[in-house]
């Protein structure tokens, strides 16, 4: 890939990003700081191509970040980091897959739909597990700040 591929491809998560932001009705400086989050995802899902051939491991790292920003930005913004993780990790939803999938399994090609799906699967569960991690740490961690006072 191209540094001009990369920067289009950056540039346009940005925007589809913001697009998506509009949907959930974020406004004001939180959907320019959401948007620049899933900017930030998909912009690191490819810098980590150069270090990692695996998606699925790459989907994993770039979840574990992207939330770990959306629960930083959700106490600087005093908005739910659910606001934040959702549209910062809307670049790396793996829709081609979930559409290739579907359509072998609809025109009945088990030997193109199995490998697709499991392929699926695994993109879903590492987005899924880099997001429990970090949800789960924030949340263990702010519960022993509140202990402690």
């Amino acid at each position: 890939m191209s540094i001009f591929d990369a920067i289009i491809q950056i540039t346009a998560s940005f925007f589809g990003t913001l697009g998506f932001g509009f949907l959930f009705n974020i406004r004001g400086k939180k959907l320019v700081w959401a948007a620049f989050g899933g900017m930030l995802s998909w912009a690191l899902f490819l810098a980590l191509g150069f270090l990692f051939e695996s998606e699925p491991l790459r989907y994993f790292i770039v979840a574990i970040c992207s939330t770990a920003y959306a629960e930083a930005l959700a106490r600087l913004m005093k908005t739910p980091a659910a606001t934040f993780c959702i549209i910062t990790l809307i670049p790396l939803v793996p829709g081609g897959a979930m559409y290739y999938t579907t359509t072998y399994a609809l025109s009945g090609n088990a030997q193109l739909f199995l490998p697709k799906a499991a392929y699926t699967l695994e993109l879903a569960v590492a987005l899924s597990l880099g997001i429990v991690i970090v949800t789960a740490a924030t949340k263990y961690i702010l519960g022993l700040k509140h202990k402690e006072k």
